[in-house]
């Protein structure tokens, strides 16, 4: 596929950080709790050369309001009510680790930039950013990819619902550190591009000072065809839909070549009026247009095309009601899916004639507010004309199903300008840190007594410390079944393992390698500090105690097996060993229990 169409792929990874501060103040990176809500518009801001960014200049164009939830974890500093403390040493430092680990080129002074963003995700209408290293590069498979640049930059909003005219977020989130690597153009294959931001990853987690979970790390894909044009696909969660995200955007930009063969031939052309369809709908069955200001577009010569699949279950027409979408309504209807929707045949043809359409044009419609409709249709004119000249440059989000949705325009260059409120670090005094060892490397060592992706896990692990300081006094696979193993089994049964934290694990090990429990029991231990984690050890093992009385269980199955006993004598210990340890396995330690065993079956055999 690469060869064949000329693909280019580039890799953007934004992994926060797991500093104690955040990024420009004093406030912690973990959430709080609301206290109160702030209301704002965001308004357009020019470049430092006076230019417009085009995304910037669209998203003002929406003319949303924006509704910041407060919280008492976070200060006025994100609430833009106070300026910007100095950049955060610690998280710096991160960076410029991760930078020579990437062999990147480390800039001698880092200026703080502002870069335009008035979608709502930060409250002062841009993202503070820096650029930390660039021109490094990582291998894989054998294969040497770029690394253009490793900027720092705070973390955005948190979105929790958007509607009409406003979208609100979640300010618990906003200036967590976070590094942002972009890879060159380098990357020729989808599977190729999973790999390098498997790898990348790796790396970052291998300074055990980035935060986990979802939502921490994010993949962006840059995408481009020969006579199509460079995508910025935002937001991959999954690491492995990063390939077929891929390769359903090659399958996009394929079938918008297509359709702008086929318009070429159709001598097809775009109208620039905007038409009030408002009375014809006033008694229409269906509900979306009914008492609603109705507008349509016509595009002549567009039959037929407008409803074409260029991604699995997504049509042109889905790229249009994409853009209505972002201006807050609900999306558009148009002609090569109607009559439906409670839109009748007669209505169809009264609308074709109301507008001069043919059987050959398209019409689009929208409803909603008036001039919001007008601004999304004259938006949707533009995206139009672009069918006719083929991929427009923009930026998409990743869906759940790997396929793409219109976000805005590519941004360009004019959406940057110098940051006043921060003052430039030199970074000779920052460059003293050490290369950790990849989990890659550390996964090798871990071969030699455990199974290899068990080897992987575990060095992966945030508990990995855990399992070198227990490898030597109990077995390294039961470690490794305690740390990583049992839990999983556990959230896989319901079991919120989430609340186990480093000492919990340490606690269980201690308790197997002083004898006060057996392996068994961990499942049991683990368990308990679900429910109680800051049940102390002693607790812990009374706690197992206090579930059955070892010698009375003994001494009655003991009483329950005489025929046994008296037919084989001390063999008779192995069998009765069988079901002691499957009722009491994990409780009490196997050598406790063998020993009390025998000494009951020799009694046994002494008094009879």
């Amino acid at each position: 596929m690469a060869e064949d169409y000329g693909l280019k792929i580039g890799i953007e990874i934004h992994q926060q950080l797991d500093t104690k501060e955040k990024l420009f103040c004093k406030c912690p990176t973990e959430g709080g709790k609301e206290i109160l809500q702030i209301k704002r518009f965001l308004r357009l801001k020019r470049s430092e050369m006076g230019e417009e960014d085009r995304a910037a200049k669209e998203e003002f164009e929406r003319n949303r309001q924006f509704i910041y939830k407060f919280h008492d974890s976070t200060c006025l500093v994100e609430a833009d009510e106070e300026p910007p403390t100095e950049i955060n040493r610690e998280a710096l430092r991160i960076a410029i680790q991760v930078a020579k680990m990437l062999k990147m080129q480390i800039v001698d002074e880092v200026h703080v930039m502002r870069k335009i963003v008035i979608d709502g995700s930060n409250t002062t209408g841009f993202q503070r950013t820096a650029l930390i290293a660039f021109d490094g590069e990582v291998e894989v498979r054998g294969e040497k990819i770029g690394i253009a640049t490793l900027c720092l930059e705070e973390e955005a909003c948190r979105k929790l619902e958007e509607g009409e005219g406003f979208a609100v977020y979640s300010l618990d989130r906003l200036g967590i550190p976070l590094i942002e690597i972009g890879t060159k153009a380098d990357i020729k294959t989808p599977l190729m591009a999973k790999e390098v931001a498997k790898k990348l990853g790796m790396i970052l987690r291998s300074t055990g000072k980035v935060k986990r979970g979802i939502g921490t790390i994010r993949q962006d894909v840059n995408v481009s065809i020969r006579g199509g044009a460079r995508v910025e696909i935002k937001g991959v969660q999954e690491l492995d839909l990063i390939d077929k995200v891929i390769e359903y955007e090659v399958e996009r930009q394929l079938n918008l070549l297509r359709i702008r063969d086929e318009l070429r031939e159709r001598k097809a052309e775009v109208l620039e009026k905007i038409f009030d369809v408002t009375e014809l709908f006033k008694n229409t069955a269906c509900k979306i247009l009914r008492g609603k200001s109705v507008k349509a577009i016509v595009l002549r010569n567009f039959s037929g095309l407008v409803g074409r699949e260029i991604q699995p279950k997504r049509r042109l027409g889905t790229e249009f009601a994409d853009i209505a979408k972002s201006f807050g309504l609900g999306g558009i209807f148009h002609t090569d899916e109607l009559p439906a929707y409670g839109i009748t045949a007669e209505e169809v043809k009264r609308l074709r004639e109301f507008v001069g359409a043919s059987e050959n044009d398209a019409v689009i419609i929208a409803a909603g507010v008036g001039e919001r409709v007008e601004k999304c249709l004259f938006r949707i004119i533009q995206r139009a004309k672009y069918c006719l000249l083929g991929v427009p440059e923009e930026t998409r989000k990743a869906n759940e199903d790997a396929t793409t949705s219109y976000l805005r325009p590519l941004p360009g260059a004019a959406r940057m300008y110098p940051e006043t409120d921060v003052p430039p670090v030199l970074t000779k005094d920052l460059l003293d840190v050490e290369i950790p060892e990849l989990i890659e490397e550390r996964a090798k060592r871990y071969e030699k007594f455990l199974p290899a992706d068990l080897a992987f896990e575990i060095a992966d692990s945030k508990f990995y410390t855990v399992f070198e300081e227990f490898c030597g006094s109990i077995s390294p696979t039961v470690v490794a079944r305690i740390l990583h193993v049992i839990p999983k089994e556990l959230k896989r049964d319901g079991f919120n393992v989430e609340v186990l934290r480093e000492d919990h694990f340490r606690k269980v090990l201690e308790l197997i390698r002083d004898g006060k429990i057996a392996k068994e029991g961990a499942e049991e231990v683990l368990k308990l500090l679900i429910e109680k984690p800051e049940l102390s050890k002693e607790e812990i093992a009374r706690a197992l105690e206090s579930k059955i009385d070892v010698d009375s269980f003994i001494e009655k199955l003991v009483e329950s097996k005489i025929d046994l006993i008296k037919e084989k004598g001390d063999l008779a210990f192995k069998p009765l060993m069988g079901i002691v340890m499957a009722q009491l396995r994990g409780k009490v330690d196997g050598k406790i229990v063998a020993e009390k065993l025998k000494i009951a079956i020799k009694k046994y055999i002494k008094n009879n």
